[in-house]
């Protein structure tokens, strides 16, 4: 098969062999495959234990064309999502040690078989396109954890999604506008706040204008009771006075980086509650399928690459461009 193979000295695509299917898993051809954050930071050697040669990848959809075990031959010729989660383990409060996500070490989606694990697939939700479907998992995985799970959204309640354009933020906005939450945005371009309008959302400021807070405080009429956050920085520390005593603010990533001198007397004194979340349970995957289907979400995807041409889907990934999944299409379905 072809595959998408990291290497200490090379990012390509080459030939490579397809192991034996095992008893309990399922060999899937990928239709789809979408990019995260991730790939790109273990492309760049910035992820921790990076271990050589990698097929990349988290997100895909696919159909199932054999199994290892006769008592799974119903999944054969379903077209399934994968959950991209291994070994969360007992405790639903956090993940355990051996807590993997698909794509390194595992063989992961930039390829055109997958080797998985039957416990891991789902049937595609049917109202999403095979491109759509592979936008979901990951981004919208951690959306929903961060959201219902850690941040306990409720309708009505005002909400602050910092970052707006990113796979996870944009799944967050439609989660959100589907429970009838008010949702307000940031991003540093204007453009991106119009189409986060568009889906929803009450309206937005550009973190760019140096009295950005002042501006989302007046345009929400005040603080909001959930923030949530997949940025960190310097930003973070305004992000403390934007939301209401008691409140919650949910941090799922921290792409520009550390927060320097951490206000820390803000958290105490007004008595927030600073969560951290990553990723999802098994439960909360199937619980996202269900939400997806019940309120036919449908992901936002910002463009489509055939599998030939996915370095230029990483080099759309790293633009700033992008609002939305970037997806890349593996194979035709018939």
């Amino acid at each position: 098969m072809r595959a998408l193979v990291l290497r200490e000295q090379s990012f390509e695509i080459e030939a490579v062999a397809l192991d034996a299917l095992q008893a309990g898993e399922a060999r899937v051809r990928l239709l789809a495959a979408a990019l995260n954050r991730r790939d790109e930071w273990i492309r760049r050697g910035q992820y921790p234990r990076i271990q050589y040669p990698a097929i990349l990848g988290s997100d895909g959809c696919g159909i199932v064309e054999a199994v290892g075990s006769e008592a799974d031959r119903e999944w054969i010729g379903k077209v399934v999502v994968i959950n991209p989660s291994f070994g969360w383990g007992t405790n639903s409060r956090a993940q355990g040690r051996d807590y993997e996500i698909l794509g390194m070490p595992r063989a992961g989606t930039l390829a055109e078989y997958l080797h998985v694990a039957v416990d891991r697939l789902y049937e595609k939700p049917v109202h999403l396109s095979s491109e759509e479907a592979a936008a979901l998992p990951l981004a919208g995985l951690t959306a929903y954890r961060a959201l219902f799970t850690q941040g306990q959204l409720q309708s009505r309640q005002k909400l602050l999604i910092t970052g707006i354009g990113g796979g996870v933020a944009t799944m967050a906005l439609q989660f959100a506008v589907a429970v009838g939450a008010q949702v307000f945005v940031t991003s540093g371009r204007p453009e991106k706040i119009e189409r986060a309008q568009a889906l929803g959302a009450v309206g937005g400021v550009n973190y760019r204008h140096a009295e950005w807070e002042r501006l989302l405080r007046e345009l929400a009429d005040g603080e909001f009771d959930l923030v949530v956050d997949g940025t960190g920085g310097e930003p973070f520390n305004a992000l403390l006075n934007l939301t209401v005593p008691g409140g919650v603010l949910v941090v799922y990533g921290a792409t520009l980086g550390a927060v320097p001198n951490l206000h820390l007397h803000r958290i105490f004194w007004r008595q927030l509650h600073v969560v951290g979340s990553t990723m999802g349970t098994d439960e909360e995957f199937a619980a996202m399928l269900r939400f997806v289907g019940e309120h036919r979400v449908v992901p936002v995807i910002d463009s489509v690459f055939p599998f030939d041409r996915v370095l230029e889907a990483f080099e759309r990934l790293c633009s700033e461009d992008h609002m939305g999944k970037v997806v890349v299409r593996i194979s035709e379905e018939y």
